[in-house]
């Protein structure tokens, strides 16, 4: 069984390379080949070419880079038509993936084409399930909700589960705060800026504003900031007087530890929400794009009134504070996390319906990973 993994941004490169060795535990003898950035080398695979250009975020932005994209589309179904695979498996990314499916289509129809991760058609452009169920001939997705979306159209279908919910480990927070000599009794804040170059530019900054308003307020207050890898050097240069008056955490091992020695975290918005709800730390969510794309996402396209998943699970009420676009101001965030800092039983409510919404989301299900794996099996054999 040969199969090529493609993937165009950190996380689903990181889903990518727990497939690969799920995959390698039930069939050794797999041959693999692939796309991707250091998750996937971790795996042995050496990718033709970089993926960084194809981490983009807004509409205006994914214009901007429209000759970056369809270039690397065509060297992308150059490389797995080259490969020659029994399956192509396109992880995430789906304006990326959606023209590699086209290629691939077009140019090399015997390759079984599997896309890891379907789009969020629940949450905006329901028609999309339409358009990938017509170019790929499986699509696992990650939440139940997504099936009736695909059931129309002739398309096979399976549910992994939320990745994110999978890989968070409990955290050594006592442990964490001894080693880096935080007071074990101290309210520790946390600060997660993004994991993307456009987050640390238009996010960061005002979480650690906020943040900074907080300390000079609370001499006993300790703020440590985790930004993620490959993101560190950026983070220094959006905000260059962060070392000054707080730590900065850049091991990723630590990552659960970290979460779980917080009193209270402002995220920017994405998949670290669920894993901060997965550690019972309380946060605030915080996130700004472009006004073109959020324009036309939030009038044309996208259908909640919230943009955090927990949020979304819920009902669509608000579980986590969020603080989008105009409200993404440091004093609205700083007033905010002040209470939730001064009001112990309202952050110990906060946890108790994140794990409900979390619940609601599958935690405690079999990891995404190896039902991915198990999918793909299923699928060639």
């Amino acid at each position: 069984m040969r199969l090529h993994f493609t993937a165009a941004e950190a996380s689903g490169d990181l889903l990518a390379h727990e497939t690969i060795e799920a995959i390698r535990e039930r069939r050794p003898g797999c041959k693999f080949a692939g796309i991707g950035g250091a998750e996937l080398a971790r795996s042995g695979i050496r990718s033709p070419f970089d993926i960084a250009p194809l981490s983009i975020l807004g509409l205006v932005e994914g214009l901007k880079a429209y000759r970056t994209v369809i270039r690397l589309a065509d060297a992308a179904a150059d490389h797995i038509i080259s490969t020659d695979p029994d399956a192509a498996i396109l992880v995430d990314s789906w304006g990326f993936m959606i023209r590699v499916a086209d290629r691939l289509r077009a140019r090399a129809p015997h390759i079984r084409l599997i896309k890891l991760v379907g789009p969020q058609v629940w949450a905006m452009r329901p028609g999309r399930a339409k358009k990938l169920a017509a170019r790929v001939d499986h699509v696992l997705c990650l939440h139940e909700m997504e099936r009736p979306f695909y059931e129309p159209h002739d398309v096979r279908v399976t549910v992994i589960g939320n990745p994110a919910l999978s890989r968070a480990e409990p955290g050594d927070g006592a442990g964490f705060r001894a080693r880096h000599g935080f007071d074990a009794d101290a309210p520790l804040l946390l600060v997660l800026p993004g994991s993307r170059p456009s987050e640390i530019r238009a996010v960061a900054p005002v979480l650690m504003q906020a943040a900074r308003r907080l300390k000079s307020e609370n001499d006993s207050l300790q703020v440590i900031v985790a930004p993620a890898e490959g993101m560190l050097e950026l983070f220094r240069q959006s905000v260059p007087d962060a070392q000054d008056w707080s730590t900065i955490s850049a091991r990723s091992g630590e990552r659960f530890d970290v979460m779980a020695a917080a009193d209270l975290a402002l995220a920017c918005s994405g998949t670290v929400t669920s894993e901060l709800a997965m550690q019972d730390t309380p946060m605030l969510v915080g996130y700004r794009v472009g006004a073109v794309t959020w324009a036309i996402a939030r009038h044309l396209l996208y259908k909640p009134a919230h943009i955090t998943i927990m949020n979304i699970a819920a009902d669509d009420t608000e579980i986590v504070p969020e603080f989008v676009q105009s409200r993404l101001r440091a004093d609205l965030i700083a007033a905010t996390a002040q209470d939730l800092l001064n009001d112990g039983k309202r952050r110990q409510e906060q946890v108790t319906r994140q794990r409900a919404a979390l619940k609601s989301m599958g935690e405690g299900d079999r990891r995404a990973p190896d039902l991915a794996a198990e999918a793909i099996i299923s699928d060639l054999e």
